[in-house]
């Protein structure tokens, strides 16, 4: 299956919602007049786009149908699909060799199959890999992440329950280094009742990688359940408080019909979503690319 059969069949349910909602409303549409906008922007609003990015993608689009003078639906949806398109793109995030990759989340995101996945997904382009698994909090966590380490066929470096999660970075930068690793992904807990305890310990874990590893980058990727639609929006807006995030892993988007929520991440966070999964394999994880997102809901 290519690529952009994976992420339409991924999205079908966001697809059967949305974008069919889409559909009916441009075959019943004769003229374009303030219900066509109002019934468009209820849709986006169901699909989890949220009130602020839909009022305001729909705004965008009303604007330019009276500056081109276009009065055809259909013409009137490709120029919305471009829109949305363009609300989500972002500069590619560059992973260059070495980088430290740290994957934060709340328990029951996906994060630990994220980590397995991109794993996967960096060494088939041929990226050399350390799995360092820093969340020490969660019982049986280090377990689980060997779990899809093995699938992956990569490394891991663990403690047991309870160590301190920046003396397991340590031995993960050192393992890396011996390795001469391209990406080290480093599992943290999230522990969002507490956000001082948790900001402290990614500090520690990132000061550790400063000192030991001072050639490699540093990015942060938060894990997002789509399936939580706008609650996810509030998980990220805690983490972005308390450390600098490069983008977004949403998963889970083969399970709702709230894939909008992926349009709302980047308007109203300013965090651009940089993969998605859609499934459960190993290889169900895709870079996001915002043209193909849209078409797959869109058609």
């Amino acid at each position: 299956m290519g690529l952009f059969s994976k992420i339409k069949q991924g999205l079908m349910r966001t697809r059967g919602r949305m974008g069919a909602q889409m559909d009916e409303l441009v075959e019943n549409t004769k003229e374009l007049d303030e219900d066509f906008f109002e019934e468009l922007t209820d849709i986006l609003v169901m699909s989890d786009v949220g009130v602020p990015t839909a009022t305001e993608a729909v705004a965008q689009l009303k604007a330019e149908c009276t500056e081109k003078k276009i009065k055809d639906p259909v013409q009137a949806r490709e120029s919305f699909k471009r829109i949305l398109a363009d609300h989500m793109k972002a500069e590619p995030m560059n992973l260059k060799s070495p980088s430290v990759l740290f994957i934060i989340g709340v328990n029951g995101v996906g994060k630990t199959t994220s980590i397995g996945k991109l794993a996967s997904r960096m060494k088939a382009i041929g990226r050399r890999v350390v799995i360092v698994a820093g969340d020490t909090f969660r019982a049986a966590a280090a377990e689980q992440l060997s779990v899809w380490a093995e699938r992956a066929d990569v490394p891991i470096v663990k403690r047991g329950e309870g160590a301190d999660p920046a003396s397991v970075v340590y031995d993960g930068v050192q393992a890396a280094k011996a390795r001469h690793a391209d990406i080290v992904i480093v599992d943290t807990a999230g522990r969002l009742h507490n956000k001082t305890h948790l900001m402290d310990e990614l500090k520690k874990m990132a000061r550790v990688v400063e000192r030991e590893f001072p050639e490699a980058a540093r990015h942060a990727l938060l894990v997002l359940d789509a399936t939580t639609g706008q609650n996810g929006l509030n998980q990220a807006r805690v983490f972005k408080d308390v450390t600098q995030l490069d983008g977004i892993i949403l998963t889970k988007l083969d399970g709702t019909a709230k894939g909008g929520i992926a349009v709302a991440i980047r308007r109203e966070l300013d965090l651009p979503v940089r993969y998605i999964g859609v499934g459960e394999g190993i290889d169900d994880m895709q870079p996001f690319n915002a043209q193909e997102f849209i078409d797959a809901i869109f058609g």
